[in-house]
């Protein structure tokens, strides 16, 4: 509730933009999902723009046209969530294999972008997996190569924060509170 009269306080004047500085932090499930809908509806039916800052790359990802992922204060990345999902390179596909070698042996195909082996995971990374799924299946079976999982992950923002920085939002939070406790620290001394 808190949340929401914060937001109908930044609306009595019937702004053209508003700002919300992580406007779901702390909030439950079902009242961030709440949140989330009313915060799509200002922007559509009110035509406010809104600027959101957010760690949260889901709520990013379903309320944003655009988005802007900021390291150490300068904008290193801004595009739609689409394009920059597209950007990191495609799907994954992750097979494991008692014999990840064969595996990465049979699918050495123009189509697919990489094929990288991790203990026994075969990492392949392409574009459009689900369409090649059922091929990438018939390769291993030809070649006798036994499948004991197979997994589609599509990208997330959360993979595209961590190929730009290098880091995923956890550990950036971490470092931020470990250079706060350092700096505190110093000061005391």
């Amino acid at each position: 509730m808190r949340r929401r009269l914060e937001i109908a306080r930044g609306l009595l004047h019937h702004p053209s933009v508003l700002f919300l500085d992580e406007p779901t932090l702390g909030l439950d499930p079902q009242t961030r999902n709440h949140l989330w809908q009313y915060i799509a509806t200002l922007a559509r039916e009110k035509g406010i723009t809104i600027i959101l800052t957010t760690h949260y790359m889901e709520e990013a990802d379903r309320l944003c046209n655009r988005v802007a992922i900021i390291d150490h204060g300068k904008i290193i990345a801004l595009d739609t969530p689409k394009n920059l999902k597209d950007g990191i390179g495609g799907d994954v596909v992750t097979i494991r294999s008692p014999d990840p070698a064969a595996s990465v042996a049979a699918l050495a195909e123009p189509w697919i972008t990489c094929v990288e082996q991790h203990n026994d995971e075969v990492i392949v990374s392409l574009q459009n997996a689900e369409q090649h799924i059922s091929t990438i299946v018939t390769l291993l079976n030809t070649q006798q190569v036994p499948i004991q999982s197979i997994a589609i992950h599509k990208p997330t923002l959360e993979d595209v924060f961590l190929s730009f920085t290098g880091k995923t939002i956890r550990e950036q939070e971490a470092d931020h509170k470990t250079n706060m406790r350092m700096f505190q620290r110093m000061v005391r001394h």
